[in-house]
């Protein structure tokens, strides 16, 4: 199985770092995020990874370099000229994953142990186009699902925008952990071009395909897009 880490984002929540580098190489007790995931991913036999690059592109591009791939064959996906967001730098990298029967999409910013064996297993069980980690943390941006953990929307507590693509009696509200697992399947439906993000392709294609929830509240997780949480990282892993 391969898998797409995105490091392309400009990482504004983590100013001042990401004045002068890439929210990749932001350090947790003195190892890189981007090196814990890709050292994660091994960990589960996934060791051909694709990293999407834009922001401070080359000290990304050296970091791997230097390091080998932190022990993974790395490919990199450059998005110098445009950042193309989430759904569009996935696009762009489509044909990496050419002849996989599914792929891990992760974002570079978080940091976890859920086991992602579990996931990839439930993913194909269910046949779903795509399964998104989901957990019950408290959040301002949620997705909706139905009782049966089929996406059905979206919604921002802090504005109260909602979207809805699939009718239910009753949502619940799960809060999306920045890890997909995708069958190829989905790129032939992706109608978008240029920048898109994941959330608007789910939510798009959630109307008419297969798209699930799987849940690992049990499981550590914190997201260090921000300073405040690098130091509670350093206290987790």
């Amino acid at each position: 199985m391969k898998a797409m880490i995105l490091a392309a984002g400009l990482g504004t929540r983590l100013k001042p770092f990401t004045n002068t580098h890439p929210k990749a190489l932001a350090l947790v007790n003195g190892k890189p995020v981007l090196q814990r995931n890709i050292e994660y991913l091994a960990q589960f036999g996934i060791k051909d990874i694709i990293v999407n690059v834009h922001h401070f592109a080359d000290q990304v591009k050296d970091a791997l370099q230097k390091n080998n791939g932190y022990g993974s064959r790395v490919t990199v996906s450059d998005e110098s000229d445009e950042i193309l967001e989430t759904g569009g730098g996935v696009k762009k990298a489509s044909g990496f994953f050419t002849g996989e029967s599914s792929f891990v999409v992760m974002n570079v910013d978080i940091l976890t142990d859920m086991d992602i064996r579990l996931m990839i297993r439930q993913h194909k069980s269910m046949n779903s186009l795509a399964t998104l980690a989901v957990t019950n943390r408290i959040t301002n941006r949620y997705f909706l699902f139905d009782e049966l953990g089929n996406l059905c929307g979206w919604k921002n507590e802090k504005t109260n925008e909602q979207k809805i693509c699939k009718e239910s009696d009753k949502y619940t509200q799960k809060a999306f952990s920045g890890i997909s697992v995708i069958s190829p399947a989905i790129f032939p439906m992706i109608k978008f071009k240029g920048k898109f993000t994941l959330v608007e392709l789910y939510l798009h294609l959630a109307k008419t395909n297969a798209i699930n929830a799987f849940d690992h509240s049990t499981s550590k997780f914190i997201d260090v897009g921000k300073p405040e949480n690098i130091l509670i990282a350093n206290q987790i892993f």
